[in-house]
């Protein structure tokens, strides 16, 4: 039973998040639809049943009411790592995120600050290449100079790297100005 999800979608069809994609387990899907909190806009065939009642597993679940996206995202090291794309920003090598860390552009030990201007995603071999020098002093410029981005901007980030399962009830939701294929 662990293995359906319902992707949760916001008011208006987006889902809340993509990564990591805003899904909610069978039990809280089915507890906020008893509850009347969201609408089912797709259904799995499985059903689990109470002495009194049934109802199939939701699948996807829209919310009645509009959460509106934070203005200023976290400053975490997982944003950090999904603004830059999961790459180092001096070699451009896309790496898994436990074989990334994060360099201070100026190191701390020169008055850098930790802050999305001064924070960029570094695979280890060029994090310790670069060391506690300034980018010009060891060559090392990072490939897109580090900024505060959008929630927006995180969001469409996330979209390049969807989850390993996705569920077909799900396509729709996720990927929705893609082009469309011509028969």
């Amino acid at each position: 039973m662990q293995s359906y999800p319902a992707l949760v979608l916001n008011a208006d069809f987006r889902p809340l998040s993509y990564f990591p994609l805003s899904l909610w387990s069978w039990q809280e899907a089915v507890k906020a639809v008893v509850a009347e909190r969201v609408n089912v806009v797709s259904e799995y065939d499985r059903e689990v049943h109470s002495p009194t009642w049934s109802v199939k597993l939701p699948s996807v679940i829209s919310l009645k009411e509009y959460i509106p996206a934070k203005r200023r995202p976290a400053f975490t090291r997982f944003n950090v790592f999904l603004r830059d794309r999961f790459s180092c920003q001096y070699c451009g090598h896309p790496y898994p995120t436990p074989d990334l860390t994060f360099d201070h552009v100026v190191p701390r030990s020169k008055g850098g600050r930790t802050t999305w201007a001064n924070v960029v995603t570094a695979c280890a071999p060029c994090n310790l290449r670069k060391g506690n020098r300034l980018p010009r002093q060891a060559g090392m410029l990072p490939l897109t100079a580090p900024a505060e981005p959008s929630s927006y901007q995180l969001q469409e980030n996330g979209r390049a790297f969807p989850p390993n399962y996705l569920h077909r009830s799900w396509r729709d939701f996720l990927y929705w100005d893609s082009p469309l294929e011509a028969f």
